[in-house]
């Protein structure tokens, strides 16, 4: 069944973590993953930094990034790897242990991929552009898959948070949790927090900053957060479309018809540079590339 006739939500509102049924990637390419991402973060401390970040990088397994002092802290371990295409892989970061991981990642990895990119090419029909408009700029591009645990913790509601309040850099992410009965993952509409029930099977859709950018607001980057339950773990896996990083992401002509220019262009790179650079900060990075209404 293609994408679009599987959202729960009508397309063009794909801005409040929508949920995405019926997707088409095998229950047990998913039960895989889950099973070795599990029992990778079983293993003891030392092992786990077999795959450590190094200093400076974003790949491989570490803490999630933290620059203020005064923020909360985020309260979560993380796996994070590019995963496709494989000649972007840096097999160094990618566990060795269980000895399934890697074959589970590049399989789950290869049919989420393509979910995406339906996934966009009914995106863009739905607010009428050409369905291989936004196709185009992710295809072949990079994958990243960073896998959130975050253990419990009982002073959770006012000492941390699993992640700050952030949006996304990419164009789009697909996340699954792996344990539903814990309810983790907050959207911010209207300035209020309203939490994602995750059904089983289902992948979460985040809008990025990307492509709200691409899309001249037509699709809305999504504010989220995750939250940390005083008593049991959570553990999620999440999937980042991202455009090359030397493009110069600005609104695409297909989505200007008729429209004022509402953002600035910029480099890929450098708005990446400029986002890790920060603590995560809702959409503050978004907002400084937003042009003044006339």
């Amino acid at each position: 069944m293609l994408a679009h006739d599987t959202i729960v939500g009508p397309l063009p509102e794909f801005t409040k973590g929508d949920e995405l049924i019926n997707h088409g990637v095998p229950e047990q390419v998913i039960g895989n993953l889950k099973s070795d991402v599990v029992e990778f973060f079983k293993q003891p401390l030392q092992d786990k930094q077999e795959c450590a970040q190094q200093p400076g990088g974003v790949e491989g397994y570490g803490q999630a990034f933290v620059v203020s002092e005064d923020q909360k802290l985020d309260w979560a371990d993380m796996l994070y790897i590019l995963v496709q295409p494989t000649e972007s892989r840096d097999l160094r970061f990618w566990p060795t242990r269980p000895p399934s991981f890697r074959n589970s990642v590049d399989v789950y990895s290869s049919e989420a991929r393509e979910v995406g990119y339906r996934l966009l090419e009914s995106m863009a029909k739905g607010v009428g552009a050409e369905p291989a408009t936004l196709r185009a700029v992710f295809q072949g591009q990079a994958l990243g898959m960073r896998v959130n645990y975050y253990p419990p913790c009982r002073q959770a509601a006012d000492r941390v948070l699993g992640l700050s309040p952030h949006t996304d850099a990419d164009g789009l992410t697909l996340l699954f949790q792996i344990n539903n009965d814990v309810h983790g993952l907050q959207v911010k509409k209207d300035g209020k927090w309203f939490a994602v029930e995750a059904m089983d099977g289902a992948f979460i859709v985040n809008v990025g900053d990307a492509l709200e950018i691409m899309s001249n607001g037509k699709f809305t980057s999504v504010e989220h957060r995750a939250v940390i339950h005083p008593t049991k773990e959570r553990t999620s896996v999440a999937l980042f479309f991202f455009p090359s990083s030397d493009m110069i992401v600005g609104p695409l002509p297909e989505f200007m018809k008729g429209d004022q220019m509402r953002y600035r262009s910029t480099s890929f790179h450098d708005f990446m540079k400029q986002y890790f650079a920060e603590k995560l900060d809702g959409r503050k990075h978004l907002e400084r590339l937003r042009l003044l209404e006339q």
